[in-house]
């Protein structure tokens, strides 16, 4: 029996020892630093939603880009009802009708959205043409007379010549304005908090008449302005044109 003892030879794989608990991998600072910066891109666009944290700078240049975005969303809305007013409005459309039929080329581009004073809902001029005030209105119906409104001083001004400096033809044009638009219809004399039962609609026109020429920069008070109404009053109430009657 032979003796000989048998070699092998040692392995050469080497010996990977488990990681203890204290040796296990560690978030890399990249990831923490991705983490840092995901959390603060939250952080200030809950800041920016609600206004909480923000520095005063911040503030301000918030209250910035909101009011913008209000203001463009105004103007959206302003244009998109003109459009659809300009060719859907029995009212506005018979009014461009007999604008143009009197030599006025007016289309849809000399009526202007813009932001306004709160107190104002629109306007006319006869250099820049029809202004409608974008933060004034309260619904369609409302921006509808007052386009029929302004509509209205503008066929007074291609139509009869309007010197807009005189008192009384101020005067004249503001309550057939008034008269002809649908600005004093029940519904919008219940909403300004006027209830009255008997003349409802003369009351309302002489009122809005008066407080129209109150503006004028050479009136200067209120019983100015009464005077120039009640002197066009008769003659101007009766006439509706280009109406047949009140609208």
């Amino acid at each position: 029996m032979s003796n000989e003892a048998s070699s092998s030879k040692p392995s050469t794989a080497p010996v990977v020892a488990a990681p203890s608990k204290l040796e296990q991998p560690t978030p890399s600072s990249s990831t923490n630093a991705r983490d840092e910066r995901a959390f603060e891109r939250w952080r200030k666009s809950a800041a920016w939603l609600t206004g909480i944290g923000l520095s005063p700078e911040e503030q301000a240049q918030r209250q910035s880009q909101r009011d913008l975005q209000k203001e463009e969303a105004q103007w959206i809305r302003c244009e998109k009802w003109k459009e659809e007013l300009l060719k859907t409005s029995p009212a506005v459309t018979f009014m461009m009708k007999h604008l143009r039929a009197s030599g006025a080329n007016v289309t849809g581009d000399h009526i202007h959205c813009q932001p306004c004073q709160l107190t104002r809902a629109g306007g006319f001029s006869p250099e820049s043409g029809i202004l409608l005030c974008q933060d004034g209105f309260w619904s369609k119906s409302h921006m509808e007379d007052t386009m029929v409104h302004e509509l209205v001083h503008m066929y007074d001004h291609t139509k009869f010549k309007v010197d807009w400096k005189d008192l009384r033809h101020h005067a004249c044009s503001e309550v057939r304005a008034a008269n002809l638009s649908g600005d004093c219809k029940w519904s919008r004399e219940i909403r300004r908090g006027f209830y009255t039962f008997s003349k409802q609609h003369q009351d309302c026109v002489r009122r809005r008449a008066v407080l129209s020429v109150m503006s004028h920069p050479d009136c200067g008070d209120q019983a100015k302005a009464e005077k120039a109404v009640n002197e066009v009053w008769e003659s101007c109430l009766k006439d509706t044109r280009p109406f047949d009657e009140i609208y």
